[in-house]
């Protein structure tokens, strides 16, 4: 019989008590609303016969005293298969000089056998829904009657990464200049060496780039030599060039460092359950905030006794018996002391790296089922329609349909589609 696979059960909350499956108190429900009328394509009105009482017979046009129609509607897709086009290239013989012409290839029918909404859709299923080529290939078949080769499909995402390759520049220059960037990285392989994909995520935009080293230098790369904004990142010795004032710490991070102290044993838990005692009045605090039940000054004011709790027990920390186990972290924290508070002084700043972390995660998932990337080609296929997918979501954009018009614009010979949000009127 087959083993079955143990569900781990979900992390505690920041207060220690256990956390439930499912959604947690006050998050809000999710219900599918109705559809409008443009939306709709057929409408079909089902009239009662009969009354379900007596079985006398009812009128079929409503009257004076009838409820209203009850509103149903059911989505279904209706079959698809690919269209093909079939251009017939005529050649004619010059009746002057006997020079045999050809009518050249249409600018929309590409160099392919293959149209730029099939291209981009291929691209779709393997950089944004993660399935291999062999089963993206398979997907295009039972879908789209679409008979593609594995091969074909390569030199489908090699094309569509060079028609990205401007508009994920253009992204690269804009998150330079954000007031806010919250940063992240995570393994990766490219074939048998060891690399790293970073990403910067600002309000609007995300920038992947993927990378050998996991350094200062790509930080420093990514957020460009002029930075002058706030960063939100892990305290990874990478990001510490930057000045304390324009930094801030992940307390996400903080609150699993204060976990493992107080689970590491009876002498540590004192301290470590002191520490997310803490900590949970400040994200109460910050939660009154973020709802506007208190402004900035107030926010400032409430959290100030909670600053001096906080150093008193990060000071306990340096001591016997916490200095083995925490001695570090609270040092640590201590000498970074700004970086913790940026969140409760600058709009726009959170106190947790959440954004980025989110944003790596189809990264990690995507890693685990490929194991990565066997070429350069292949990687810079993965910054790039990762960087188009993640920005495209942000700004509540159609992915698929900013890649059909990047790959059309590219066969015309115009400018690529632009994914910097339009300036506001």
């Amino acid at each position: 019989m087959q083993a079955q696979r143990r569900v781990p059960p979900p992390a505690p909350r920041a207060d220690g008590e256990p956390r439930r499956q499912g959604g947690q108190p006050g998050h809000p429900g999710r219900h599918r609303l109705l559809l409008g009328e443009a939306r709709i394509d057929r409408w079909e009105v089902v009239r009662p016969a009969a009354c379900r009482g007596c079985g006398a017979g009812l009128h079929p046009e409503a009257g004076p005293r009838d409820p209203a129609d009850e509103r149903v509607q059911v989505v279904e897709l209706p079959p698809v298969r690919a269209e093909v086009t079939e251009y017939r290239l005529a050649a004619r013989r010059c009746g002057s000089c006997g020079t045999i012409t050809r009518a050249v290839r249409p600018a929309e029918a590409g160099v392919g056998a293959f149209g730029p909404r099939l291209q981009a859709v291929a691209a779709l299923l393997v950089g944004r829904y993660r399935l291999s080529r062999r089963e993206a290939v398979a997907c295009l078949a039972e879908l789209g009657e679409v008979e593609v080769s594995v091969g074909a499909l390569a030199r489908l995402e090699r094309a569509t990464s060079t028609v990205l390759e401007p508009v994920v520049a253009e992204v690269a220059t804009a998150v330079r200049q954000a007031a806010v960037a919250n940063l992240d990285e995570t393994g990766w392989w490219q074939g048998k060496t060891r690399s790293w994909l970073w990403t910067m995520v600002t309000e609007t935009l995300t920038l992947f780039r993927l990378d050998s080293h996991r350094s200062r230098a790509v930080a420093l790369a990514l957020l460009g030599p002029d930075w002058t904004g706030i960063v939100g990142s892990d305290r990874y010795s990478a990001y510490r060039y930057l000045p304390l004032e324009q930094r801030q710490l992940c307390w996400a991070h903080l609150i699993r460092e204060f976990r493992k102290i107080a689970a590491y044993n009876q002498h540590q838990r004192p301290l470590g359950d002191r520490l997310l005692d803490i900590t949970t009045r400040i994200f109460a605090l910050w939660h009154r905030f973020r709802a506007e039940a208190i402004d900035r000054p107030a926010l400032l004011a409430d959290l100030a006794p909670l600053q001096a709790d906080l150093r008193q027990a990060l000071d306990a920390g340096l001591d016997p018996p916490h200095a083995v186990v925490a001695g570090a972290l609270c040092g640590n924290l201590l000498d970074s002391w700004p970086a913790l508070w940026t969140f409760a002084h600058v709009d726009g700043v959170e106190p947790t790296n959440t954004a980025a972390e989110r944003a790596l995660r189809p990264a990690v998932l995507w890693r685990k089922g490929s194991f990565g990337t066997q070429s350069d080609d292949g990687s810079r296929f993965v910054e790039r329609i990762m960087t188009v997918a993640a920005s495209c979501k942000q700004q509540g954009r159609g992915l698929l349909d900013f890649l059909v018009a990047a790959v059309s614009a590219a066969r015309l010979g115009l400018p690529p589609p632009s994914l910097l949000p339009a300036p506001s009127a």
